[in-house]
């Protein structure tokens, strides 16, 4: 009996499906680490590369920046407020190796830590820190974080605290505090422009009490804006000749200003 596929022909496809199933190609961006008979051989790529086939076995890693969407957190401040807080964590895997063989799931483990990061530290900051500190308190949270996923071969590239949301009764009382501040404000602005005013008056007292010819040149001057109203009537004290005197430098003034 003839053989329908010859033994040749036999061989060249089994060769061909094992290097089918023995050539590997990842990307740029992808890292594979390679257990060879339950233990860890290493990690490979990018490009092509040759595996044993059976005996070999893959995970792939994406390199790349990952983003964490942390869901809203209940938190207590320090000044007993409670609080709601949403944050994003960025983080790209440094070692695949350790990411595959240190943690269970680095991508799990990286947002529960994340989660119990941002409840401890922002429940250490008083309410008015946690909405005027952010940059801050993000440099913190990476700091806290990065150090912990460290052995698990992530980093984490930065954190962002993105809303806070506070209670209705508690946006009322900041908004009674952020208006008794802008009073306050005013008051002290108006005072220290009183304080001012009160100075240069009491400059201006001195030296009308040292030249006296200068008080009179400014009741002169005076006299002159309210001749402008033509429907005014200024009686002004002193000696008939002394207003007599007065009267017809005002109609002086009042005609040089005129021309």
């Amino acid at each position: 009996m003839v053989d329908i596929f010859p033994t040749g022909i036999i061989v060249l496809l089994l060769i061909g499906a094992i290097l089918a199933q023995a050539i590997k190609v990842v990307r740029e961006y992808e890292r594979v680490v390679i257990f060879r008979m339950g233990r860890l051989f290493g990690a490979k790529g990018p490009g092509i590369f040759l595996i044993i086939p059976i005996v070999d076995s893959l995970m792939k890693v994406d390199l790349r920046v990952i983003t964490i969407d942390v869901p809203k957190q209940t938190i207590i401040t320090r000044d007993n407020v409670s609080v709601d807080v949403d944050a994003v964590i960025y983080y790209r895997v440094v070692d695949p190796t350790y990411a595959i063989t240190k943690v269970e799931n680095y991508r799990i483990a990286t947002s529960m830590l994340g989660q119990t990061t941002l409840r401890d530290i922002l429940g250490q900051i008083e309410l008015d820190g946690l909405l005027s500190k952010r940059e801050e308190l993000n440099k913190k949270l990476q700091e806290v974080l990065d150090v912990a996923t460290e052995p698990w071969g992530v980093k984490i590239s930065a954190v962002t605290i993105r809303d806070v949301a506070i209670p209705e009764s508690m946006m009322r009382a900041i908004a009674k505090q952020a208006e008794a501040e802008r009073e306050r404000r005013s008051r002290i602005i108006l005072a220290d422009g009183e304080f001012q005013a009160s100075q240069k008056m009491m400059e201006a007292a001195e030296l009308y009490q040292k030249v006296p010819i200068a008080m009179k040149l400014r009741e002169l001057q005076t006299l002159a804006e309210i001749a402008r109203e033509k429907n005014m009537i200024v009686v002004t004290t002193g000696a008939p000749g002394e207003a007599g005197t007065v009267a017809g430098l005002t109609k002086a003034f009042t005609k040089a200003e005129t021309r």
